[in-house]
């Protein structure tokens, strides 16, 4: 099948020049002799425009320049083309590009765009909203509704947001409904993960897996917050492995198991994550996983 490649280009994203990875990108497109068009992507993140090019040009690949957030909504919006997606990041933590293993040197991601293969991929609905990373609810997804508003992206406006919060931070209470089985905790924040990490190899979640039909929960419950780095540290350094909750939930400061969805009570209103993106805190989330939900071009299994 002959390759005609979509390039869509966040103009806003992370802070690398796009100009520079633009003039690249169609360099070493046009040196492989694939036809290609260049689209900048939208606020809206509105691409119902593109699908009149796919089926009457044959597009066989959409390549995205930017972030989580991008990748998020063109996935989201396209995934049922049967296009291949492809991932140059540029954003500020590319947590789905790195969980890929995606190269981080542009170079090194546009060549995988030509050398890689496609491979299908989950992606999971916080009710009913697509998100194909990681999303959560607590001191995580306060991080995220701050960070939103800063002019400034990047790893230390992050870092310098997760510290003010750190000390803010209070635990909510959740109550987490799983298949014959519930429990309430008081937690400082739950994650709810497909690809391994926050971005930036900050991994919450060192067993999940991009396609084996699970999200991986991860569940910081209350403890003395003097404890908390330490505790999220050995988790991150996956010191803590799936856990039988039955066994653990009375025991351990972090339960991290794995299921296809779950139910959460939130009556305290703890803010929502999807993705990276701040959403309105509900009282009550349904979450799904959804298998093979679009093809991601990724290295090669050797």
């Amino acid at each position: 099948m002959t390759r005609k490649i979509i390039y869509l280009i966040n103009p806003i994203s992370g802070t690398s020049k796009k100009d520079k990875i633009r003039e690249l990108v169609e360099k070493v497109t046009a040196a492989k002799d694939i036809e290609y068009r260049v689209f900048h992507t939208n606020a809206a993140g509105d691409y119902e425009f593109l699908r009149e090019h796919i089926v009457k040009e044959h597009f066989t690949d959409i390549v995205i320049l930017g972030g989580d957030g991008t990748v998020n909504q063109v996935t989201g919006a396209l995934r049922d083309t049967g296009v291949h997606f492809g991932i140059i990041p540029v954003g500020s933590g590319n947590g789905l590009a790195r969980a890929a293993g995606i190269p981080t040197s542009m170079k090194a991601a546009i060549e995988l765009i030509f050398n890689g293969a496609a491979e299908a991929v989950d992606a999971f609905t916080v009710n009913g909203s697509y998100a194909c990373m990681l999303s959560g609810m607590g001191f995580d997804a306060q991080v995220a509704h701050d960070f939103a508003q800063k002019s400034s992206r990047g790893l230390f406006t992050y870092t310098q947001q997760s510290i003010i919060q750190f000390f803010k931070a209070n635990p909510y209470q959740f109550e987490i409904v799983l298949d014959n089985f519930s429990f309430f905790t008081d937690a400082f924040f739950i994650s709810i993960a497909n690809s391994n990490q926050f971005g930036n190899n900050a991994i919450i979640a060192p067993q999940a897996s991009l396609s084996d039909g699970l999200l991986d929960i991860v569940i910081v419950q209350k403890m003395n917050k003097a404890k908390l780095p330490f505790a999220i540290l050995r988790q991150m350094r996956g010191n803590n492995k799936v856990q039988q909750l039955v066994e653990d939930m009375s025991t351990k400061n972090i339960l991290y198991f794995q299921t296809p969805s779950l139910h959460i009570r939130n009556p305290k209103l703890a803010p929502l994550h999807i993705d990276g993106e701040p959403r309105d805190a509900v009282e009550e989330i349904q979450v799904e996983i959804i298998p093979k939900a679009f093809l991601l071009i990724k290295p090669k299994v050797k």
